[in-house]
């Protein structure tokens, strides 16, 4: 039993404001802004503190009102979920617009809740929001609390106003009730395995300033769920998680923002990251601001993560973009564990399916033999309990330093029968070598006189430093420096 974060949901008709309000008070660009109706899908919770209080708040989609969203009934639905868990409610309107009948539907809703109600009246920077505002006084919600989310006015006084009704010893301790299908899988997701909504680390002091927030609890490692739309991430992440934190449907592109959520197993904390599907870049330009938004926060995602999952269509088979997916990861440092959705579709394939896929996997994927590759189905959750074994071993082997002496034993072993190849009458010869970083692994070796390696041979040598001593999906980074010579690597 442990006790849960007092929970603020902001909820309000689509293009009122709310993820504007969300990035402002969180001092994160976390949510997607743009003009359009029905931008935030799934639920966005980011931990905030103000003048010393904690609490949780939590961005929503839009409920009610005009959207051309085609999910715009599920958007609602988890909305409404989102009510019903809060503890306290900021019901935001648009001041510009006035008093609307989608506002009143909302407000019938939120007055059968019993618990207490802010009414927040945005955008009133303009002249036509101030005049407008009236209106709203005559909702019978108290209090109302006039604010510009955009540019910050009146913010201050809502988070006043939002602690001033936090009970000093926070929500009662609650222990969840795991869902109808939250059984083991493959033996190793019970007993210890927790989703944890407080999705982030930033709060605001008493200035108004972000802040990081320290947790209590021990290292995080930060897996990002990444690949091409529509192959089962937000699926694999709900089961993960063991509750629907994220929409699933067929339409492409249902993901926009990268969600997080904690998750504790077996001592282990793991903030899992959703994100949106990356598609070429030429069709990510053709479909707009919003895609193009989304892709920059799934490749923001993939460089402050320490392990990428890249979900792959199991029954679709391998893609080039499955490919480019993976050779980003690689780039950006971090971790990679290959995870072939949908095997459960595979069974009528034959014995050997298994065998052809992983060898056209390697094949289409030249560069990443060192990719572990977890065969899985996010709809009955096959194996999700091994992929997060292996997240957890490519997490530590990230982080492993082999130990000076060891190391040129090993260096000094391979290179003398296996030396750099060099056109000059000397040769090159390896004089010794350092590990000078984790995560990735960064090695240095010094030489008598070259300054880098031909691809091949340090591929080389990454293969034999990976039999040696590890590094299990994990990249391995190597730099040459001449003995002597001063200057960049």
């Amino acid at each position: 039993m442990r006790k849960r974060p007092f929970a603020v949901a902001l909820v309000g008709r689509p293009n009122v404001g709310k993820s504007t309000l969300f990035n402002r008070v969180t001092g994160t660009r976390r949510a997607i802004v743009t003009p359009i109706p029905g931008t935030t899908r799934d639920l966005i919770a980011l931990t905030v503190v103000w003048r010393g209080v904690t609490f949780q708040a939590i961005d929503t989609g839009g409920m009610f009102g005009a959207s051309a969203d085609p999910l715009h009934e599920l958007v609602v639905a988890r909305g409404r979920q989102a009510v019903q868990s809060a503890d306290l409610i900021v019901f935001i309107v648009d001041g510009r617009d006035g008093k609307l009948p989608a506002d009143e539907e909302i407000a019938a809703v939120l007055r059968t809740r019993g618990v207490p109600v802010i009414l927040a009246v945005n955008k009133v920077d303009d002249r036509r929001a101030r005049d407008g505002a009236l209106d709203f006084y005559k909702m019978g919600f108290d209090p109302i609390i006039e604010i510009a989310a955009e540019h910050g006015h009146g913010v201050g006084d809502l988070l006043d106003e939002i602690v001033r009704r936090i009970p000093a010893s926070g929500p009662v301790p609650t222990t969840p009730t795991p869902p109808e299908d939250a059984g083991e899988v493959d033996g190793s997701l019970g007993g210890d395995l927790a989703a944890d909504e407080a999705g982030g680390a930033f709060g605001h002091d008493t200035t108004g300033q972000p802040r990081a927030e320290e947790d209590g609890d021990g290292a995080e490692t930060a897996v990002a769920i990444i690949g091409r739309p529509n192959v089962g991430k937000s699926s694999l992440v709900n089961k993960l998680l063991r509750e629907e934190r994220m929409i699933v449907s067929e339409v492409p592109g249902t993901t926009r923002d990268a969600v997080d959520a904690v998750l504790r197993w077996h001592r282990r904390r793991f903030r899992i990251v959703d994100t949106a599907g990356i598609r070429r870049a030429g069709r990510v330009a053709q479909s707009g601001l919003l895609e193009t938004v989304s892709v920059r926060l799934a490749r923001r995602a993939v460089e402050q993560a320490d392990v990428a999952v890249v979900v792959i269509d199991a029954e679709a088979g391998v893609a080039d973009q499955d490919a480019t997916i993976a050779g980003e990861a690689d780039r950006a440092g971090c971790g990679i564990v290959l995870a072939a959705n949908k095997w459960d579709l595979t069974k009528g394939m034959g014995q050997e399916y298994s065998k052809t896929f992983d060898e056209n996997l390697r094949f289409r994927l030249k560069f990443a033999e060192y990719m572990p590759i977890v065969h899985l189905s996010a709809l009955t959750g096959e194996r999700t309990g091994r992929l997060l074994e292996v997240i957890d071993r490519v997490a530590v082997a990230r982080q492993k330093r082999v130990p000076t002496g060891e190391l040129n034993r090993f260096v000094e072993s391979i290179t003398s029968a296996h030396p750099p190849a060099s056109t000059a009458r000397s040769g090159i010869k390896v004089l010794y070598a350092a590990q000078v970083g984790v995560a990735p692994p960064t090695f240095v070796f010094f030489t008598n006189r070259a300054t880098s390696f031909h691809f091949s041979y340090e591929r080389f040598l990454q293969n034999r430093l990976r039999e040696a001593f590890g590094f299990e999906g994990s990249p391995i980074r190597i730099q040459v420096r001449a003995r002597g010579r001063k200057g960049r690597d």
